[in-house]
């Protein structure tokens, strides 16, 4: 069985997806994977150089990632360039991850893009975590460090909240304790378990 877990920026997935996986769920991390397919010498990176040029790269010929972020989300012209490269690569290699996982159990694929992509067919649920835009803000400023505009650019590129919770199939609430939070992660995972039985 296949999982995806998505949400906005700031409403926990990571969370969710690291407590799926204290309970035994292979986790496919789309952050992880979108870090491979731009690998120093791979071909994505360099059609990443060729359209957003070389000050994308570090001084090492790296990529670095907050300085395509700057340039890539600066219009939507940008961003779905940026997608129309990306993505197909990173969908390529979750089908070989995810097909792996599904083999030891349940796969957890956590893909923060997961709708607005157009990768849902590689689930049988969507689990959308959930949080007040308005705590999406204050969680990636505060917690994550990021600029304010910055994280207000990103949730433009995404969907709205009421398009992802449209698409969901479960809702996990985020915005109470740590201990409600590990809650709904029980109760999803007895629910996930009886789904695969």
């Amino acid at each position: 069985m296949r999982i995806g877990v998505t949400g906005g920026i700031g409403s926990g997935k990571s969370t969710v997806a690291s407590l799926l996986s204290e309970r035994g769920a292979i986790v496919v991390d789309a952050d992880v994977i979108a870090r491979r397919v731009v690998e120093q010498g791979s071909p994505v990176l360099a059609n990443l150089v060729e359209e957003f040029g070389a000050g994308i790269l570090d001084a090492e010929g790296r990529l670095n990632r907050a300085e395509l972020a700057r340039i890539a989300f600066a219009d939507e012209r940008s961003i779905r360039h940026l997608n129309d490269i990306t993505h197909p690569a990173i969908r390529e290699q979750a089908e070989i991850d995810l097909q792996a996982a599904e083999e030891q159990g349940i796969a957890v694929y956590e893909m923060p893009l997961l709708i607005e992509t157009g990768q849902r067919s590689l689930v049988d649920l969507v689990v959308v975590v959930d949080v007040p835009e308005e705590v999406q803000i204050d969680r990636a400023v505060h917690l994550r460090g990021l600029p304010k505009d910055d994280v207000l650019r990103r949730m433009a590129a995404q969907v709205s909240r009421a398009e992802r919770l449209d698409a969901a199939d479960i809702v996990i609430g985020n915005s109470g304790t740590r201990d409600e939070l590990v809650a709904e992660v029980d109760a999803l995972w007895v629910r996930l378990g009886l789904l695969n039985a």
